[in-house]
């Protein structure tokens, strides 16, 4: 890449259906959850932050006998270092994962754009199929410049969702305006100016329901240090 280009990233959540395979995705992300929460445990004890390469020595024969891929278990140690290293980070106390979601690595999937259709490596080897329900804001993805990377897949409520992250390299321009963003309690200010500090527009952006989150956050700090688990 170009020192007069960058890459850009952009995310798309797909809801998705398993025609068949259904239980045998659930069955997986329960796994990867579990494995995830298992070395977030060990870790949250260590007083030390690991490397990747002591973290495949200690986790990869573990958890490729439980059958998950190579991939795998790379995504799954990742992610518990980063869940332990943001937690302890901001203070908090010991995370308790709930969500069924898993990274999946480019070569653990496959996708066929034209049949809207994402296949899945899980457990074992075995793959399960998913169709995507598609919209046509994602046709401009498929131009030609975008390139797929990373999925996410969640399952949430009895419905499963595919988040799918294009990147492309774009053009560097001359800036004609510069912006800046004041972060209040509950809200955002935008503030655009021309390059001779002359203002463009300016204007908030609420933001709904924040107050009540961040109480209950607060709230839900509260309690986990008043009743801390063994």
């Amino acid at each position: 890449m170009s020192s007069d280009t960058m890459r850009v990233r952009a995310t798309a959540r797909v809801e998705a259906v398993a025609p068949e395979g259904g239980e045998r995705l659930v069955q997986f992300l329960k796994a990867y959850r579990d494995a995830v929460q298992e070395i977030v445990n060990e870790l949250w004890r260590l007083r030390k932050t690991l490397s990747k390469a002591t973290l495949h020595e200690i986790y990869y024969e573990r958890l490729r006998a439980r059958g998950f891929r190579a991939h795998h278990v790379s995504e799954i140690y990742k992610r518990a270092r980063e869940v332990v290293g943001a937690t302890k980070s901001n203070g908090g106390s010991r995370p308790l994962l709930r969500r069924l979601t898993a990274r999946i690595h480019p070569l653990d999937y496959k996708i066929d754009l034209k049949a809207k259709a994402l296949r899945l490596a899980i457990l074992n080897d075995k793959w399960v199929e998913l169709k995507l329900k598609w919209y046509d804001y994602l046709d401009k993805y498929l131009d030609g410049s975008w390139r797929l990377g990373e999925v996410l897949v969640s399952y949430k409520r009895g419905g499963v969702f595919a988040y799918l992250t294009f990147s492309r390299e774009v053009q560097l321009r001359e800036p004609k305006a510069v912006i800046g963003v004041d972060l209040n309690f509950d809200n955002a200010t935008c503030t655009i100016a021309d390059l001779n500090g002359n203002l463009i527009t300016i204007y908030p952006s609420p933001y709904r329901g924040l107050k009540r989150a961040l109480h209950l956050k607060k709230l839900a700090e509260r309690l986990q240090k008043e009743h801390p688990r063994s």
